[in-house]
């Protein structure tokens, strides 16, 4: 056996599609604002890449930079501005921040309405209700919308979700989980007495825990569904420049998988094309 690829660029190339069907429909124009804060360069990368995306569906987007040494109070004064502002959908703090900011303190600042990475308090209640009409942040429901453009049916199955990170491994249990989805999870995490033994009994695993390669190939029953969140940078010196990116889960997966999702280009551009969506909803949400 060898694992079919979960392509999450051709599955975010098909949303994007129907977004821009729903932008077309929509009263006004979308418009998304990103704060980053510092240098760090993996942030600049994804927020160019948001960016990019923003001008591709023809949604507004307003790029706020600020350096490091950055008063919390700055960013916050932001915030409250932005809430006000009748013409912008969504606001996005681009992860990480400083050690000097407190970012959940930030996230609380935003409108639920307008919080399109789905982590204010609010926003991760719903989930927790069962409900699914708020934002709901945009890595996990990327790979729910990743499992039902393969038409992969969870009902009854048994999911494995490696991480509990309330960002991206607990959001995905509940929507694994919630009605209409109907799988059985279970949550691995670094108290887990057996990660492997639990693993080998999964029919989906969803590994979202940081850790390069941490899933093997004996982690893994045969025609599992495997969709890895993780993206690493590490050491490979045959490389011209010195590391390569890294999945939490060992590419030999491959052979004994169903499916696979790659890294990178399996969950990477649909949690960016899921941002998209949301801040579209939140415009029309804002507009009705």
């Amino acid at each position: 056996m060898s694992a079919v690829r979960l392509d999450g660029k051709a599955c975010a190339a098909d949303l994007e599609e129907r977004l821009k069907q729903r932008i077309a429909a929509c009263q006004v124009q979308p418009h998304l604002a990103v704060i980053i804060v510092g240098n760090d360069p993996a942030s600049h990368v994804y927020v160019n890449n948001k960016i990019r995306s923003c001008e591709r569906l023809g949604i507004r987007s307003t790029h706020i930079e600020l350096p490091e040494d950055t008063e919390e109070s700055v960013v916050a004064d932001y915030i409250r501005s932005m809430n006000e502002q009748e013409d912008l959908h969504g606001i996005l703090i681009q992860s990480p921040l400083p050690k000097h900011m407190d970012e959940e303190s930030l996230t609380e600042l935003i409108n639920p309405h307008k919080d399109v990475d789905g982590f204010h308090p609010v926003n991760l209640g719903r989930l927790v209700q069962g409900r699914t009409d708020g934002m709901i942040p945009c890595t996990p429901s990327g790979v729910m919308e990743m499992l039902r453009w393969a038409e992969v049916d969870l009902t009854g199955k048994k999911a494995v979700v490696l991480g509990r990170s309330f960002n991206v491994g607990m959001p995905q249990a509940l929507l694994l989980a919630a009605r209409g989805a109907d799988a059985t999870v279970t949550v691995v995490h670094s108290r887990t007495k057996d990660a492997k033994a639990e693993c080998l009994q999964a029919d989906i695993i969803v590994a979202a825990v940081g850790r390069p390669e941490m899933v093997q190939v004996d982690w893994v029953k045969e025609g599992a569904i495997v969709v890895d969140v993780g993206i690493n940078r590490v050491d490979d010196s045959t490389r011209e420049r010195g590391w390569r990116l890294a999945g939490d889960v060992h590419p030999d997966v491959e052979a004994i998988a169903s499916l696979l999702s790659p890294v990178p280009g399996g969950v990477g551009p649909m949690t960016v094309a899921m941002l998209m969506a949301n801040t579209v909803t939140a415009a029309e949400f804002m507009s009705s």
